[in-house]
C-alpha cells in the first residue's frame, strides 16, 4: 500500500520540477516574433494578486487618521481657514482683487497643496519603523507643515513664487526624509527653502543641516548672516561671519554689541581680522556707533580707537573725517558712513532751515569751519530738504571756499562723485551759470559733455543719472548752453546706436530729445498733448476724473500723518480746513478719521491719527487692513512728513493709486519707487521738504474738482495756485519748489523709459 503512494510522489515531484524548467526556459527565450511576450505564461492564472502602489502618489487617504493625529491636522486646517479668511469670506479660495490667475495659484499652493502634502504623510510607509516612532516622526512633519503656513499668516506682503517653492520643497523633502535620502536631497536643493523647511525637521547635529547651512553660507553671506541665531553655538559659524563681515559689517558689529550672549560669543570667537577690528570698536570705544564709521582706519591702522573718539566728540571734525571717508573711496563699511554722512548733511540743512529768517551770519554759523568739500556733500546729500535760500548760502560759500580751485577742479578732487546730481541743483536753483563761470571755456565744455555722456552705462534699470539730465533740462534757460546739450544727446544716440549697439543708451537719448523739445513749450494743453503722444504716454497735463472713482462713483483718498511735532501740526492744519467748511463731515475713530462731502460728487479720505511714535505706526497698520478687508482702493494719496517718513507711505502704494502727492522728496529713487508700485501716477513733488502753507492750498484745489466731477486739468489748476501765491510772499518761495506732474520730468522719462523698454 505504501509502495505505490511512494512512486506517485516521486512521480509528482518530478513532474512540478520539470514545470518550473518549462517555465525558466519560457521566460528566458528570446523573442524572435517582434512581438512583447506576456508578463507570466498565459497558462498560469494571477487574477487575485493586486497591483503594486506607490503611497507617495496616491491622492487619497489610505487608511483613517488616527485619533492621536486628528488634531494636528486640524490646526494645519485652522492656518488655512485664516489664509482663506483673509477677505471676510469662507470660500475656500484665497482671493486676491481684480487678479483671477493670482487668486487660482494661491488658492493651489496654500490650500490644494497643502491638502495633498497631509494625504502625503498619513500614506508614508514606515519603512522599519514601529508604530510608536511612525507616530512621532508624522507628528513632526504635520509640525511642520503648520509652521510654514503660520509663516505665510504672518506674512504682510506675500510673495507667490517664494510660497510656491516653500511648498514644494516642502513636499520633496518630507519624502526625502521618510525615505531617508536627506543628503541627497540638500546637495540638490541647497537654498534657503531647505534650510527654512528643515528646522523643523532636521536633528540639530545633522550632517545635513551642517551642509546645508556652511554651503548657503558660502553662496550667500549676506542672507545667512541675518539668520545667526538659528547657527551661532555650530562651529561653521565663524566662517560665515568672516565672509558676512566684509559685505555687511554693521550687522556684524550689531551682534557684537547684543545683549544676546549667544550671538556676541560667535563675534567675538570668529578669528579674523576684519572681524576683531569690529570687535575693538564695541568693546574699547567711548561711543561705539560713532566710531564705527571708521572701521576702515582700524582695520589699517591708520587711527587709534582713542583719535576716532576724539573726533567724535567735535561735530565739524567728525563731518570732515567722513568726507575723507567718502574721498578715499573706503570699500569696508563704505555704506555705513556714507549713510552717516547723508544723515549729518540733512542735519546741517535742517539746522540751516530753520533760521531763514536769521541773519546770515547767524544762519550759516554752523558751516563756518567746513572747506568747499564738505559744503558740497551737504549739498547732494540734503537734497530732499534743503530751502532755495539755505541752497543759495552754502553755494555761495562753496564757490568763496574752493579758490583757488576752479568748478571742475573741485569735481575731479571729488571723482566727480554726485556731479550730475549737483548740476541738476544748479540748474533748478539757477546758479548753472555761476558755476559753469569759475572754469574755462574748454574745461566747462568737457564738464556739461560728461554730464549729457555715458548714460548708457550700467544695468538697465539704473536710471539716476538719466533722470538727473532730464530734471535738469526743465530748468536751464540758457539758450546757448541748451543748444550744445541738445547737440551732445544727438551725438551720444549716433554712438549708442552705431559704436556701443546699446538699447538703453539709444532709448535714453532718443527720450532725451523728445523732452527737451517738448519742454521748451509745455505750459499749454495742446503743447502737453504734443508731448505725451510723443513719448507715448497717456496725457501728462491731467487725470481723467472716472479713472479716480471706483464702482460705485466714489473717489477714495488716503492722507498719511506722523507722530512727531510736524506731522501733529500737519494734521491739525489739514482737519481745520474740513472743520470749517460746512460742505464736509467727519467721523472720528480709534485710529483714523473718515471726511467726506455733502455736496457734489462723493469724495471720502482717510486720515490716520497722528498719535506717538511708535503708535503712528500702529493706527498706518490697522487703517491699511481696514481699507484692504473692504476692498477700498484710494486713488490719491498724500504724504504729509518728512523724508525720513516716506518710506511708510511708499510701503503702501498700489497700483490702483494714479495720483501722489509726496509734498517732499522729489529724488530719482522716491520717483522710481512710487513707479514701481503705481506706474501710471501723477506726482506732485517738492525739491524741498513740504510745508502746511502750500500743500493745504494744493488739497482744496484738487478737492474742488474731484466734488465738481471735473477732470483734473494740472496747467489750469497751477495757473490758480500761481495766482493765490502771488498775494503771499512768505509761501510763494516755498510754492516755487513744488513740481507739478507735466513738468516733473524725471518722473515723465522714467514712465517713457519703461514703456519704450518693454515695447523693445
Amino acid at each position: 500500500m505504501r509502495r505505490p503512494a511512494f512512486l506517485f510522489v516521486c512521480t509528482l515531484i518530478i513532474a512540478v520540477i520539470s514545470a518550473g524548467n518549462i517555465f525558466a526556459q519560457h521566460r528566458a527565450r528570446p523573442v524572435k516574433t517582434g512581438k512583447k511576450p506576456p508578463a507570466f505564461p498565459p497558462y498560469i492564472k494571477y487574477k487575485n494578486r493586486p497591483p503594486k502602489i506607490n503611497p507617495y502618489l496616491v491622492d487619497s487617504l489610505m487608511h483613517p487618521i488616527p485619533m492621536a493625529r486628528v488634531l494636528f491636522h486640524d490646526n494645519i486646517d485652522k492656518e488655512q481657514l485664516k489664509a482663506d479668511m483673509v477677505d471676510g469670506v469662507k470660500d475656500t479660495a484665497i482671493i486676491v482683487r481684480g487678479d483671477s490667475l493670482k487668486t487660482e495659484q494661491w488658492s493651489q499652493v496654500i490650500l490644494d497643496n497643502v491638502d495633498s502634502m497631509q494625504i502625503l504623510i498619513e500614506n508614508m510607509p514606515a519603512n522599519g519603523r514601529d508604530e510608536f516612532t511612525e507616530n512621532q516622526q508624522k507628528i513632526r512633519y504635520l509640525r511642520a507643515v503648520r509652521e510654514m503656513l503660520q509663516l505665510y499668516n504672518r506674512d504682510p506682503s506675500p510673495d507667490m513664487e517664494f510660497y510656491r517653492g516653500l511648498v514644494d520643497n516642502m513636499h520633496a523633502m518630507l519624502v526625502a526624509v521618510n525615505e531617508k535620502k536627506l543628503m541627497d536631497f540638500a546637495v540638490e536643493n541647497t537654498n534657503i527653502f531647505s534650510i527654512m523647511n528643515g528646522k523643523n525637521l532636521f536633528e540639530p547635529s545633522s550632517d545635513v543641516r551642517a551642509y546645508l547651512y556652511s554651503e548657503l553660507g558660502k553662496a550667500d553671506p549676506k542672507m545667512m548672516i541675518m539668520r545667526l541665531e538659528e547657527f551661532a553655538t555650530d562651529t561653521f559659524a565663524s566662517e560665515i561671519i568672516k565672509r558676512a563681515a566684509v559685505f555687511l559689517p554693521d550687522v556684524v558689529f550689531k551682534y557684537a554689541l547684543s545683549s544676546n550672549l549667544k550671538l556676541r560669543n560667535a563675534v567675538y570667537n570668529t578669528k579674523d581680522p576684519l572681524v576683531q577690528a569690529i570687535v575693538a570698536i564695541a568693546v574699547d570705544s567711548k561711543a561705539p556707533l560713532k566710531a564705527f564709521p571708521f572701521l576702515s582706519d582700524v582695520y589699517y591702522g591708520r587711527k587709534t580707537i582713542d583719535q576716532i573718539d576724539s573726533i567724535a566728540d567735535q561735530n565739524g571734525p567728525y563731518f570732515q573725517n567722513l568726507v575723507r571717508l567718502k574721498v578715499q573711496n573706503d570699500s569696508i563699511a563704505q555704506s555705513t558712513y556714507v549713510d552717516e554722512l547723508s544723515y549729518r548733511s540733512i542735519k546741517y540743512v535742517r539746522q540751516m532751515n530753520e533760521l531763514h529768517e536769521a541773519r546770515d551770519e547767524v544762519r550759516f554759523k554752523c558751516i563756518d569751519s567746513l572747506p568747499s568739500t564738505s559744503l558740497f556733500f551737504i549739498m547732494v546729500y540734503g537734497q530732499d530738504e534743503i530751502y532755495t535760500s539755505t541752497f543759495l548760502g552754502v553755494f555761495k560759500r562753496l564757490v568763496e571756499r574752493m579758490q583757488p580751485l576752479r568748478g571742475n577742479q573741485l569735481l575731479d578732487s571729488l571723482h566727480a562723485d554726485h556731479f550730475r546730481t549737483f548740476i541738476r541743483m544748479c540748474a533748478g536753483y539757477n546758479t548753472l551759470s555761476a558755476f559753469l563761470g569759475t572754469m574755462e571755456d574748454s574745461s566747462r565744455a568737457k564738464l556739461m559733455t560728461n554730464f549729457i555722456g555715458g548714460l548708457e552705462k550700467g544695468r538697465e534699470d539704473d536710471l539716476e543719472d538719466a533722470v538727473d539730465v532730464a530734471d535738469a533740462f526743465g530748468s536751464i534757460r540758457d539758450s546757448a548752453l541748451s543748444a550744445f546739450l541738445l547737440k551732445k544727446v544727438k551725438e551720444n544716440y549716433e554712438n549708442s546706436y552705431y559704436t556701443h549697439r546699446s538699447k538703453k543708451g539709444m532709448v535714453i537719448y532718443s527720450l532725451l530729445v523728445r523732452l527737451f523739445d517738448g519742454n521748451k513749450a509745455s505750459n499749454s494743453d495742446t503743447n502737453a498733448a504734443v508731448t505725451s503722444s510723443r513719448l507715448h504716454l497717456p496725457p501728462i497735463n491731467k487725470v481723467r476724473y472716472k479713472d479716480l472713482t471706483d464702482d460705485s462713483g466714489i473717489v477714495y483718498q488716503q492722507v498719511f500723518f506722523f507722530g512727531d511735532k510736524d506731522g501733529q501740526d500737519s494734521y491739525e492744519s489739514f482737519m481745520s480746513e474740513f472743520r470749517r467748511d460746512s460742505k464736509w463731515k467727519i467721523v472720528t475713530g480709534e485710529y483714523w478719521n473718515v471726511i467726506s462731502n455733502t455736496v457734489g460728487k462723493p469724495t471720502v479720505i482717510y486720515a490716520n491719527l497722528p498719535l506717538k511714535e511708535p503708535d503712528d505706526e500702529e493706527a498706518l497698520s490697522r487703517l491699511s487692513k481696514f481699507l484692504f478687508v473692504n476692498n477700498i482702493h484710494p486713488t490719491v494719496m498724500v504724504h504729509r512728513g518728512h523724508s525720513y517718513h516716506l518710506k511708510a507711505t511708499l510701503a503702501r502704494l498700489n497700483p490702483f493709486v494714479k495720483i501722489v502727492v509726496l509734498g517732499s522728496c522729489g529724488g530719482y529713487h522716491n520717483l522710481a519707487t512710487v513707479l514701481d508700485r503705481t506706474p501710471d501716477a501723477h506726482i506732485i513733488s517738492s525739491k524741498q521738504t513740504g510745508t502746511m502753507y502750500v500743500n493745504e492750498p494744493i488739497i482744496k484745489s484738487l478737492n474742488t474738482r474731484l466734488t465738481e466731477g471735473a477732470d483734473v486739468d494740472w496747467i489750469g489748476m497751477w495757473r490758480e495756485l500761481d495766482v493765490y501765491f502771488a498775494n503771499k510772499p512768505e509761501a510763494l518761495e516755498k510754492f516755487s519748489d513744488y513740481v507739478p506732474p507735466y513738468k516733473n520730468l524725471g518722473a515723465i522719462f522714467i514712465k517713457a523709459y519703461r514703456k519704450m523698454m518693454a515695447a523693445e
